[in-house]
């Protein structure tokens, strides 16, 4: 995974839950192009809502890949739901909980709720949406396909993650 969509986890219940959160910034150069100033309009930086789901599908994935300590390549099938009622502007931080609904040898359904918070208010968080997916486990479905033997999809990027969060 060459991009993170979540800065930190903040908490992990194994096999049930993960919150994580992303805090968004003008550093972030995608937010130039999306949307940049055209003719009077000005600049309108925001999140891409596919980044939003980007960021839900790797908190996600990282609580599915956790309940088997990271030994499935787990790769995200299908993004069942996916309601955003608003937009993430610089400033603001998005917070993501996924939450297993049911998993087996072969993948992973998980529900998650997007939550914003507003820099003028630290302490509260509004719904920004739901996002569900679908996760697979390559190995145990690809029967036949060769793939390499390490865990290409967490790569150290999100161990460097878990282990700066305090997992």
């Amino acid at each position: 995974m060459r991009w993170m969509w979540i800065d930190r986890v903040v908490e992990l219940v194994p096999r049930q839950r993960l919150v994580a959160v992303k805090n968004v910034s003008l550093a972030e150069e995608q937010l130039h192009d999306h949307f940049e100033a055209s003719g009077d309009l000005p600049a309108l930086p925001i999140m891409p809502a596919s980044l939003i789901i980007e960021g839900m599908a790797q908190t996600a994935g990282i609580l599915v890949g956790h309940a088997q300590d990271f030994r499935e390549k787990v790769i995200l099938a299908k993004v069942s739901k996916a309601e955003l009622a608003g937009e993430v502007a610089p400033g603001f931080t998005l917070r993501y909980t996924a939450t297993i609904i049911q998993m087996d040898t072969n993948g992973a359904s998980t529900s998650g709720l997007v939550e914003l918070i507003d820099p003028a208010r630290p302490g509260q968080a509004t719904k920004l949406g739901e996002i569900n997916l679908i996760f697979s486990h390559l190995d145990q479905n690809m029967g036949g396909t060769e793939y390499p033997e390490h865990n290409f999809v967490f790569g150290e990027g999100f161990k460097t993650l878990l282990r700066t969060s305090g997992y």
